[in-house]
């Protein structure tokens, strides 16, 4: 699934469509996590796109016109992603949505699994749902030491599954979750609750460093995640626990071991990691 460094990686890529007019839009196969709104055939069309944003894994495209504006939801899901496209570029099985834009660049998303998810706000002031109960970012100031102790002092969760959870810090999927705990010396099964102020510290700052090494590397491409370009992204080929089961340790040379918690696996060197 792509994560927060993927769904940023792709945000930025889609920044040379901000200032352009909407021609027109393709919906080929509404039916993704939630219908895709047929209105916004009629909606979109000679509206200006204003603004990219990025909230946890969405991205927020803003749009005005001379009589209305919105915002327009994107999210990737499981095996999403977009791309920018010429025009004339034909269109695939797993092709679902298509912005044209006058210049004749397309926005198109792909989505062999159909988790991902096209909405629309009317009013750019309007609070989502979806992102209403969000926790703070992790690469923004508010995401600190004395936030996570605080937000982590009544879970008695193992600390993987709490920094995956949305409403303490958004964008913190399995891979990162992962490499973060490593890189802090935290085992993955630690009750949230037991961490001291100090560790937390450790652990923000180890979640910002690999979250921004990831986006230096365009985020990681294992099975469906490339950039609006076509390129994959390579922090994969950095990583220090995730998927690398029964291999040697890059610190203390001693095998990763895997464990499955809250239905997912979690990667760690037992030596290294201290709960």
């Amino acid at each position: 699934m792509p994560e927060l460094p993927e769904v940023e990686t792709t945000r930025r890529g889609l920044l040379p469509l901000v200032g352009l007019v909407v021609k027109s839009v393709t919906i080929r196969h509404p039916r993704l996590r939630w219908p895709i709104p047929q209105h916004l055939a009629k909606t979109l069309p000679t509206q200006t796109l204003r603004g990219l944003s990025r909230r946890a894994k969405y991205i927020l495209c803003e749009f005005s016109g001379e009589s209305s504006g919105g915002v327009l939801l994107l999210h990737l899901g499981m095996s999403g992603r977009i791309q920018l496209l010429d025009c004339n570029y034909p269109a695939e099985k797993h092709d679902h949505f298509d912005v044209e834009f006058t210049d004749g660049q397309v926005l198109r998303l792909r989505d062999p699994r159909r988790f991902g998810a096209v909405l629309w706000l009317d009013n750019i002031d309007t609070k989502h749902p979806l992102l209403s109960s969000l926790g703070p970012e992790p690469l923004e100031a508010g995401f600190n030491a004395k936030y996570l102790q605080q937000a982590l002092s009544r879970k008695t969760l193992a600390i993987k599954n709490a920094i995956m959870d949305g409403h303490v810090v958004v964008g913190v999927g399995n891979i990162y979750a992962s490499e973060s705990l490593f890189r802090a010396r935290i085992h993955p099964e630690t009750p949230a609750n037991t961490l001291s102020l100090k560790r937390c510290e450790k652990l923000v700052t180890e979640i910002k460093s690999t979250l921004q090494d990831a986006l230096n590397a365009g985020g990681s491409s294992l099975r469906d995640f490339f950039g609006t370009d076509g390129q994959p992204g390579y922090f994969q080929q950095g990583y220090f626990v995730y998927a690398r089961t029964g291999e040697p340790c890059k610190v203390c040379a001693q095998p990763i071991k895997s464990i499955r918690l809250g239905q997912r696996s979690a990667f760690y060197c037992e030596y290294c990691q201290q709960r």
